[in-house]
């Protein structure tokens, strides 16, 4: 009896390294930029298929193959998860904050910015020319 094709394993694992690789898209939305949801999402849905790939192969290996491949592609795929885990849960949480950034109540430090024209225009010229100035920086993705 020939055994048939185990795609579970294979898409499975598919699905993990896209999990990996698309947080630099993901990152572009609010929505799961601070928390990788959709990147845990798409670990789950490869995790599961992987484990029914696996209860496949070693359910009935004589019609589905997949055991050697399976087994190091969920060693691999618990690896990638637990390395992206680490360094988005944990690594990137242990940056300390900036010394030189300004405190709540301190005085901004003196800057130059372009304005819309293309003109210097910086932070000591705004106050001298009145008693104050209110300065809205927009967080730009275009």
């Amino acid at each position: 009896m020939k055994r048939r094709w185990n795609w579970p394993i294979w898409v499975g694992f598919v699905v993990v390294v896209a999990g990996l690789f698309s947080y630099e898209l993901f990152a572009r939305f609010p929505i799961t930029r601070h928390f990788p949801w959709a990147n845990f999402l798409l670990f789950g849905i490869g995790a599961a298929l992987l484990i029914v790939g696996l209860f496949r192969a070693f359910g009935r290996p004589q019609v589905y193959r997949g055991k050697i491949f399976g087994s190091i592609f969920a060693v691999i795929a618990v690896l990638l998860v637990a390395f992206f885990s680490y360094e988005i849960l944990y690594s990137l949480r242990q940056v300390p904050a900036s010394v030189g950034a300004p405190r709540v109540g301190q005085k901004a430090p003196d800057f130059t910015l372009l304005d819309q024209n293309g003109k210097p225009v910086g932070l000591g010229d705004l106050l001298s020319k009145s008693n104050g100035a209110v300065l809205i920086f927009y967080r730009g993705f275009w």
